[in-house]
């Protein structure tokens, strides 16, 4: 019986060896077996390999030479002024200060249209002209207002007359002076649909020298900019609730976000503070940052979304920002004094801790655990772990961890 288990921890003994088994765990173990079994020929305990020392844990030795070679920079622990960034989604929109709906104030056919899409108009330059037969009946009707008014007025200039040489009397004076009076309303009254009609003074001189109706609507620019939106073809007839163009003046644009309710103690707060400014990113040239000013906080929520408006404005000479482009503006808080930071390349994450690689000579670095407050994506306050002066790895971190990890394998 001594026997076969003496053959059978010899063989294991032996395969143990062609397979290199790592540890002395299990070679310990079937050298006591075969011990307490009478095996002579089972290796002694001091034949079995000692176990290797573990790796100091938490300190990376690297030379000078290797630190230099693979990039890895060293920095202070300061104190300074520490600011966050919030970024929100926006969309650009045209200036509503500098944008018009064009439509039309008497109902009529279209003639002519020498406005196109996209087209950069002057001020007052012509876009369309109608046909309405409604502008003809009231010119019509202003004519023969003033008329009548015209012979009223000197109906009663000879009332007044034949009053004093007592030919007339009162009562007949008096008739005289209403239809005066109501004459003069009834001009006013034509005159007055005419101004809603479009017509303006000098319109009103035109029409009482050459007495000529004119049925025709001009549709004009009312200030430079560029049309955005028509809707209208020649020959159709259009009515006075209808939106003939939509000229903007994109000159400079605005940038509005939606400002969730849980951030809108961020943004009052860098508003009360004076900052009147924000960055801004354009989705169509990521690569730009742009500065907005911020022109409206807004005061009431959306019921539905919760959110609350905020509007920046964009210089936009060269006309690259078009309306309904997608945007980002970001934010910064107000400066948080003497705040200890370092940057987010410093800091590393294992197993769900945080820590950095501090200095302690020219060839090792020590891991220190430290609690992070704020990040504004380049920087990040140390809540504790460091003091202030300490060396810090701020290049090369990612690497020491590395380092870290083969050693702890």
């Amino acid at each position: 019986m001594s026997d076969t288990i003496c053959g059978a921890l010899s063989q294991t003994w032996r395969g143990r060896e062609a397979r290199s088994f790592r540890g002395a765990g299990l070679g310990l173990l079937l050298a006591t077996v075969a011990a307490a079994s009478g095996c002579d020929g089972a290796p002694s305990s001091s034949a079995v390999a000692p176990l290797q020392a573990a790796p100091v844990e938490g300190l990376v030795r690297l030379s000078e030479k290797e630190s230099l070679r693979v990039g890895v920079a060293v920095t202070p622990v300061v104190r300074s002024e520490f600011r966050t960034h919030r970024e929100f989604p926006a969309l650009v929109q045209p200036n509503q200060r500098a944008m018009a709906d064009i439509t039309t104030l008497v109902r009529g056919r279209v003639v002519d249209v020498y406005a196109d899409l996209g087209q950069q108009v002057e001020a007052n330059a012509l876009l369309a002209i109608l046909y309405s037969s409604d502008l003809g009946l009231a010119q019509s009707a202003y004519l023969k207002a003033r008329a009548k008014l015209h012979v009223a007025e000197q109906a009663y200039e000879r009332a007044k007359f034949l009053l004093q040489e007592k030919v007339i009397g009162e009562a007949e004076a008096q008739r005289r002076q209403a239809e005066l009076l109501s004459m003069q309303a009834e001009a006013h009254e034509s005159r007055d649909r005419l101004k809603l009609l479009g017509m303006k003074g000098d319109d009103f001189l035109r029409l009482g020298r050459s007495r000529d109706i004119q049925s025709h609507v001009p549709i004009v620019a009312p200030f430079a900019g560029r049309i955005i939106g028509r809707n209208l073809t020649r020959g159709e007839v259009v009515e006075t609730t209808e939106k003939l163009f939509v000229i903007a003046d994109l000159s400079e644009v605005w940038v509005l976000a939606n400002i969730p309710e849980k951030d809108i103690a961020f943004v009052h707060a860098i508003h009360a503070s004076g900052g009147r400014t924000a960055e801004v990113r354009i989705n169509a040239y990521p690569k730009e940052v742009m500065t907005g000013t911020i022109t409206y906080v807004g005061d009431v929520l959306d019921p539905a979304t919760r959110t609350m408006q905020l509007r920046l404005e964009l210089p936009n000479p060269d006309g690259r920002l078009k309306p309904e482009m997608f945007a980002t503006i970001s934010l910064a808080s107000e400066p948080q004094p003497d705040q200890l930071a370092v940057p987010d390349a410093a800091l590393q994450q294992d197993q769900g801790r945080t820590f950095v690689f501090v200095q302690r000579d020219a060839d090792s670095y020590e891991v220190r655990e430290v609690q992070v407050g704020e990040s504004n994506g380049s920087f990040t306050t140390i809540l504790g772990g460091l003091n202030e002066g300490d060396p810090v790895v701020t290049h090369g971190a990612f690497l020491l961890k590395s380092e870290l990890l083969k050693k702890q394998v």
